[in-house]
């Protein structure tokens, strides 16, 4: 970083500063080395050239996100980036992959709400503003996608945030990997509930922090196959074991020993204990208490912590008696024996507390004192126990409390462990590392020294990832890097571990000398690196010595070096504690191997130390790493206070200034083409004249300033230090020549007159000059068209010869080419048509294989339902038959009837058929014969040959043969045959006379059968119309049986049994009569007519009842069946809904106890939207379900008549005996509907409403949700379908430098770009289009879904829009711009123009939605933002704006098209006061947006907006129109 740069004067710099670090300033004057410097606060200073760092004075007013991308990176820029961030309250910062987090010391609840996880859930890492969600987003997909575990190292000094950072991590695992099913707390949740525990048992106040963390925690968070946290696991590192016997002023101990000082006075007295100044471990620092802090308070939240992990009450009390013995053993003092090199208890004080420790841990005082003061050495002749001198026994003193402490510490991380719970089949993790920073104290021992050698292992680790990092960018990009040397810091570790003579070695080495001091150990470390350029030697002092670590030098003080690293594993002190009786302190010491138990062994807590930290790095070795360096802004831990000296500090000691020093070996400058053309393009303009290449302007612009040892990558520029500040310094150069030709036009305008005069002399002279150089140069000009016609007719002749040659070849070459390919097409297609051929035949086969099993399975099963349908009907009949009573005599003379039709039917086709069989049998004979006659005369035919070929022989035959009387015969018999032949033939032709006599009757016959079959059709057809006819009467009867059955029960509980009877047994017989009169059926005979005056009472039991339920369930599957159908619309009315009221209306369904009818109806629209992504279907639905709900909230009204008295229930039933009469005379009940006037009374408002029992109250709720589910599944699609379109229009792609500088170039290709820009845009408006025809086209110009249900959709769609544009705007910066403002604004105006297309019936108010986008965007693209007030911004351009989000959006805008600067300072200071006075409010602190995902409308809603409907002719579909049961949706007959 010490690179030196060019400076030069006008050149803005960093110069050192004792107090703030680092001051701004200009330089007015260079002598020779040193520079005088103009600060910023008014003063002047002179520096040295070298200790000097260029400032960039053209970086971003709100600084960068990614300190990578600074122009100059140095302390002072990283340091000043900081700050302007942290101002903004902007507290993470990314150095490359790693994370620096600010600790902001105030709530900021925006920034870690669940939509903020939702928006960096996938996201590209480094696409939004630097997070700790970024980080844990990174480690969870490299381990999803790379099934390696991942590490995130958290370091910090305390007060940093380390702590608020790993929930932050834990939270946001917890929310991408869900978590798998476990009842009760979470892990996350039981691992933040450990931490009290922890920080009881393992922190302790230091002199920077007043709870700082003693141990190293590396908490494992493990995941399952499906990326769910499966479990947890804390392993702690390193716990200072030391502290527990020697502290430092004004350090403390431990926190559990003050917390049991100051628990309940009962527990005091429990333990025998008091003021922490009576004990020695504790009374060695003044400081016994925490301000603001409350031991005892914090006693009790350590015992709840114990409680919520499961530590029980039995084990908490042993715990803290072990804690309470420790405390007891530093008070034991001794002093010399009466022999040699001996010891014994001091006074009476140290044998009280040596018998309260043996009374605590529950063992003999006796043992306890050998333990202390005596030790068994073993030889191969004898056991000899041998005393300790005083200084012995207390080295063996604080070595048992030490071992004591480290063993319960233990035991504390594996019972939090077993609490969590571990997944043992877990395969990937990852882990979160909370552990101390680097500590520089003015007295350092030996505590520092091991955290110090544990950060420079971590260091060593975090310099190689930064170096991997480097190298990886640098592989990237496609640049050498071979020679860059690696900033290392193993020399440091060697001498702190190296074997034999590091440190360590040495230390552990005088430990084991018994005359060993601090003295001498000092000495051999002088001796042994007195040339280590890491050591050294003070000046002042013999036992100081100096390391120089990464983070600086520090001075440590080895008084106390040998005393901390001694750590014996004493034999007695085990053997002691595992024989306790007390089962949770022997468990803390369980038997060792017998070689080890025998004698006292030495033990290095450096030694131990360093194979702990070994096993740290192992882990993180095996892990992906990402860090996170927390810095605490100021010591005093309030808002708003940055302290640039504390910060550097940390910076230092974090690594992070080690990481910009690797950074800086190689190419610490990193520049886009297109950023550095916008910033240096005015050193070689020429380099951009015609060349669209902008790396290779880029590389012109280097080569000609003559730059080495840059290079250039893919897609960036590389710099090495020093470079940018030269290119600065050039173009400052540039710029100040600029202005003085600025200045050189000035002055020549005032010289113009004088300039003017002198030029009218001189016209003249040139223009006789001019015209002779005029005839010359015409001349010269036609020698030059003459050559240049010559030459260009011979270069043409030549190019022509060339070119026939070419052309000859090229065809000769393309014949041989398409010929090849030809063949070979051919030979594909022949192939590829044999095996279509092939499969077509076999899938037939198959096909017909599978259709004629299917087939004849099909027949079977129909058979066998069919046949128990007819059995069950047969039965049901009968049944029926058998209690009808009143239209007996009719019913047995209609089947008298239809008997005596169907015996005519069937003598008909008996006749028909004997007919048929009669003339079967005689055209078969006359075949027959037929046959043998033409078989005869075949035969005829044969001999008659033979005998003609045998006769021509014979007279071809020598004349010496003597004729016979045999010819004679011959000749006789075929004279026989000849005649014999002329008979059949002549009964041939009388056989086929009267064949075709016998077809001419057939013919006739079956002419007369056919009359015969129309007319048997005819009787078939008025059979039926009598039996659809009785089913009606029978299902009328059924119900007026099943009606009176209720009415007799319900009339049982309201009156005597006389007056029943003859008032239900009147009603009936008028009822009867009333069904009656109202047929209008022509068919109904006189018969008929008089069978249906009843002249008995009918008895009703539970057999009609049953055979009426059984009806009534089949029809209810019959309905569920069609209604699953798609059955479309009548009109603009959806069928199914119509169907489905009427139905329901019929059966009284709304007015029963109890139906299932309502689930059945529910199950079904719920299947068949369950896994819909279809919005057609969807949409159907939607219609059908609200047009329901209509009709029910029209329709029903609750009940009101329980818990009525006795007058007011007779009332009520004689009303209901009146309706039950009514319903076959009136509208009201449904059977009219089809039986009564033929017609429904227009509209349902005509209809009284209907008093629903709770079922069909449910079922009303039921539909209003499934409506609410169905708009948002619509909805939620349409989200789905434009999300991705949303992605790509958030930022207008980026067009280069080169094409924007070329000036009347840019215009041809400017159409073509903005349409290729705004292609986002019209996809999204075309999806919006789309959705809007599916809605047209299912329900005609949407009369059913209500207008306003649509309009609902569509602004809750914009404002889903607006939501996602407006957030990515707050979240990126490089979206925050001029040019990304025109890009969103040209597509916030195609969206307007489908809003004025779609009308207000259906995009209604959803342009308003878009209001916050709209007035950001108007914001961005405004010019002379400095010039606005801060009233004018938040009243008149963006009213609707929060104050958080108008600042973020100011301090985050930048100009990358005119260059121009966001709204002045003091508008940003104003913002700022207001936001702190709004600080206190968690609402208005958030400036991101949320989606509103609630269901914008009520049932009223729909009900107000849905005109009256007709259901009155809706046809029933084809499925139910011929049933029987479901006759009352007919139209009625003519």
């Amino acid at each position: 970083m010490g690179t030196k740069v060019n400076i030069i004067v006008g050149s803005h710099v960093w110069a050192e500063d004792p107090e703030i670090c680092w001051v701004d300033g200009e330089v007015v004057k260079i002598n020779g080395e040193d520079a005088e410097i103009q600060v910023t606060n008014g003063k002047k200073i002179v520096a040295n050239l070298s200790k000097l760092y260029p400032k960039d004075m053209e970086a971003a007013a709100g600084g960068v996100d990614d300190m990578t991308k600074l122009s100059y990176l140095h302390e002072p820029g990283v340091l000043q980036n900081l700050a302007i961030r942290y101002e903004l309250n902007e507290i993470y910062t990314y150095t490359g992959n790693i994370l620096i987090a600010v600790n902001p010391f105030q709530r900021l609840p925006h920034l870690y709400d669940p939509h903020m996880m939702q928006q960096y859930k996938g996201a590209p890492f480094g696409e939004l503003s630097p997070h700790v969600f970024a980080v844990a987003d990174v480690a969870y997909r490299a381990m999803i996608n790379e099934k390696k575990s991942n590490a995130i190292l958290v370091s910090g000094e305390s007060g940093a945030g380390k702590t608020e950072t790993t929930k932050m991590l834990m939270r946001y695992l917890a929310y991408l990997g869900g978590r798998a099913a476990t009842e009760g707390r979470t892990v996350e949740q039981q691992v933040l509930e450990s931490n009290p525990v922890l920080e009881a048992f393992g922190n302790a106040k230091t002199v920077r922090n007043n709870n700082s963390s003693r141990f190293g925690k590396f908490v494992e968070i493990q995941f399952d196959k499906h990326g769910r946290i499966s479990g947890a696991a804390i392993r702690t590192y390193l716990l200072e074991r030391s502290r527990v016997c020697q502290i430092s002023d004004p350090e403390r101990n431990y926190h559990c020993f003050y917390l049991l000082c100051a628990a309940p006075q009962e527990e005091v007295e429990k333990y025998k204990l008091g003021n922490p100044k009576t004990f020695h471990y504790l009374n060695q620092s003044n400081c016994y208490e925490l301000v603001g802090v409350s031991d005892a308070h914090e006693y009790l939240a350590t015992r709840r912590a114990m409680d919520i992990v499961g530590i029980s009450t039995q084990e908490q009390d042993a715990i803290f008696r072990v804690v309470a013995a420790i405390l007891h053993i530093g008070n034991i003092e001794f002093s010399k024996g009466k022999e040699v090199d001996s010891s014994v208890l001091k006074d009476e004080k140290s044998k009280f507390h040596l018998e309260t420790t043996a009374e605590l841990l529950m063992c003999n005082p006796g043992a306890l004192e050998d333990a202390l003061c005596k030790r068994v050495m073993v030889t191969p002749e004898e056991v000899i126990k041998r005393s300790l001198d005083p200084y012995n026994a207390t080295i063996s003193r604080d070595g048992l409390a030490k071992t004591i402490y480290s063993r319960l510490f233990d035991w504390l991380v594996d019972k939090i462990n077993s609490s969590i719970g571990q997944d043992a089949s877990s395969k990937c993790l990852i882990g979160v590392l909370d552990i101390y920073g680097f500590e520089s104290f003015k007295s350092n021992s030996f505590e520092q020294f091991c955290i110090n050698y544990t950060n420079e292992k971590l260091q060593q680790h975090f310099n190689q990832h930064v170096f991997k990092m480097e190298q990886e960018e640098y592989t990237k990009e496609q640049i050498d890097w071979s020679y860059i040397e690696f900033v290392d810091n193993q020399d440091v570790l060697d001498l702190i571990e190296k074997k034999p003579g590091g440190v360590i070695a040495l230390l552990d080495e005088a430990c084991m000398f018994p005359k060993s001091t601090h003295e001498t150990f000092a000495q051999k470390l002088y001796q042994t690196f007195q040339k280590h350029k890491r050591f050294v030697k003070p000046k002042l002092s013999r036992t100081d010595f100096t390391i120089c670590h990464y983070a600086g030098e520090v001075l440590y003080q080895s008084d106390q070096f040998l005393d901390k690293n001694k750590d014996y594993v004493v034999a007695e002190h085990q053997e002691l504690l595992s024989a306790s009786k007390c089962s949770f302190i022997s468990g803390l010491f369980p038997p060792l191997p017998e070689e080890t138990s025998k004698s006292s062994k030495f033990s290095s807590i450096g030694a131990r130390f360093k194979q702990q930290l070994q096993a740290l790095m192992d882990t993180l070795n095996s892990t992906e790493p990402h860090y996170i360096r927390c810095v605490k802004p100021n010591n005093v831990l309030k808002p708003a206070i940055f302290e640039n000296v504390n910060v550097m500090q940390q910076l230092r000691c974090g690594g992070v200034l080690e990481a910009i020093r690797i950074s800086c070996a190689g190419y610490p400058t990193r520049r886009t083409f297109y950023e550095f053309l916008h910033r240096f393009g005015i050193l070689a303009p020429e380099a951009l004249e015609g060349n669209s290449d902008e790396k290779v302007a880029c590389k012109k612009i280097l080569d000609k300033k003559g730059l080495a040892g840059f290079q250039i990558g893919k897609t960036k520029v590389f710099l090495r230090a020093g470079q940018m500040a030269e290119l600065d310094a050039r173009r400052t150069e540039v710029l100040s020549a600029a202005a003085k030709t600025i200045q050189g036009k000035m002055r020549t305008h005032i010289m113009r007159k004088k300039f003017l005069s002198l030029r009218k002399a001189s016209v003249c002279v040139q223009a006789i000059w001019r015209g002779r150089l005029a005839c010359k140069l015409y001349d010269s000009m036609r020698r030059e068209a003459a050559a240049v016609k010559v030459q260009k007719n011979q270069r043409r002749h030549q190019a022509r010869r060339s070119y026939r040659l070419q052309y000859a070849s090229v065809l000769v070459v393309q014949t041989a080419l398409r010929a090849m390919a030809a063949r070979n097409q051919f030979r594909f297609k022949k192939q590829s048509k044999a095996a279509v051929r092939i499969q077509a035949h076999y899938r037939c086969y198959r096909a017909h294989s599978y259709l004629r099993k299917l087939k004849c399975a099909a027949i079977v099963a129909q058979c066998r339902w069919r046949g128990r349908i007819a059995r069950k009907e047969l039965k049901k009949l009968k049944m029926e038959a058998r209690e009808t009573g009143a239209l007996k005599e009719a019913k047995d003379k209609l089947e008298k009837k239809v008997e005596e039709l169907t015996w005519r039917v069937q003598l008909e086709k008996r006749l028909r058929t004997d007919l048929e069989e009669a003339k079967t049998q005689e055209v078969s004979k006359l075949q027959s014969s037929m046959e043998v006659l033409q078989a005869k005369l075949d035969e005829a035919n044969t001999m008659l040959v033979k005998e003609r070929e045998a006769a021509k022989t014979i007279e071809e035959a020598p004349p010496v043969v003597q004729e016979t009387q045999v010819i004679v015969q011959d000749t006789e018999k075929i004279d026989s045959l000849t005649t014999e032949v002329q008979e059949l033939k002549s009964s041939l032709q009388s056989e086929k006379q009267r064949a075709d006599d016998l077809e001419k009757k057939r013919s006739e016959e079956e002419q007369a059968n056919e009359e015969k079959q129309k007319k048997l059709e005819e009787t078939e057809i008025k059979i039926r119309q009598f039996q659809d006819y009785l089913r009606r009467l029978e299902e009328k009867l059924a119900n007026v049986e099943s009606e009176n059955k209720v009415l007799r029960q319900q009339a049982v509980s309201m009156a005597p049994s006389k007056i029943l009877s003859g008032r239900s047994k009147s009603n009936l017989q008028r009822s009867s009569e009333n069904v009656q009169v109202s047929s209008n059926d022509p068919k109904i005979t006189p018969e008929s007519n008089n069978t249906s005056s009843p002249k008995k009472e009918y008895d009703i039991d539970d057999k009609p009842q049953k055979s009426l339920n059984e009806k009534q369930q089949e029809n209810q599957d019959l309905l569920i069946r069609c209604i699953a159908q798609h059955l479309g619309y009548a009109g603009n009315r959806p069928v199914a809904a119509c169907i489905i009221y009427k139905c329901l209306l019929h059966w009284r369904s709304f007015e029963v106890e109890r139906t299932s009818v309502f689930d059945r109806i529910i199950q079904t629209i719920g299947h068949a939207i369950e896994t819909q992504d279809n919005n057609e279907v969807l949409a159907y639905w939607l219609s059908n379900a609200s047009t329901l709900l209509l009709l029910l909230q029209r329709t029903l009204k609750a009940s009101g008549s329980t818990g009525m008295a006795p007058q007011r229930r007779r009332s009520s039933s004689a009303t209901l005996f009146g309706r039950m009469t009514q319903s076959f005379r009136g509208a009201p009940q449904g059977v009219n509907l089809s039986l009564i006037n033929g017609s429904m009374v227009s509209g349902v408002e005509t209809l009284r409403q209907v008093e629903a029992k709770y079922p069909a109250l449910l079922f009303k709720q039921q539909l209003t949700a499934y409506v609410e589910k169905i708009y948002g599944m619509i909805r939620d699609n349409l989200k789905k379908e434009i999300s991705p379109l949303l992605g790509l229009c958030i930022q207008a792609p980026r067009t280069s430098r080169a094409s924007l500088m070329k000036g009347s170039s840019r215009s041809n290709t400017n159409t073509a770009a903005q349409q290729a820009l705004i292609a986002h845009w019209q996809g999204i408006v075309k999806s919006l289009g789309n959705f809007l025809n599916i809605l047209k086209v299912n329900n005609v110009a949407l009369l059913q879904v209500p207008p306003f249900l649509v309009r609902k959709v569509f602004t809750q769609i914009f404002s889903f829009i607006n939501v996602q544009l407006f957030n990515s705007l707050l979240l990126r910066r490089e979206c925050c711009s001029f040019s990304n403002g025109e890009y969103v604004k040209a597509g916030l105006a195609e969206l307007e123009h489908w809003c004025y297309r779609a009308t207000d019936e259906y995009a209604g108010s959803a342009w308003d939605e878009l209001k916050h986008i709209r007035q950001a965007i108007g914001f961005l693209v405004i010019h002379q933002k400095p010039k606005k007030t801060l009233d004018e911004i938040s009243h008149d351009l963006c009213p609707v704006l929060s104050i958080q989000q108008l600042y973020r959006i100011s301090t985050m805008y930048w100009d990358d098209k005119y260059g121009t600067h966001s709204v002045s300072p003091e508008v940003i200071s104003n913002m700022r006061v207001l936001m702190t006075e709004d600080s206190n409010n968690p609402v208005s602190n958030s400036f991101l947006l949320d989606d509103d995902s609630s269901i914008p409308f009520s049932v009223d809603d729909i009900s107000k907006s849905m005109e009256q409907i007709d259901i009155s002719d809706i046809e029933p579909p084809p499925l139910i129109r011929e049933n029987s049961g479901f006759v009352f949706l007919l139209p009625p007959p003519e």
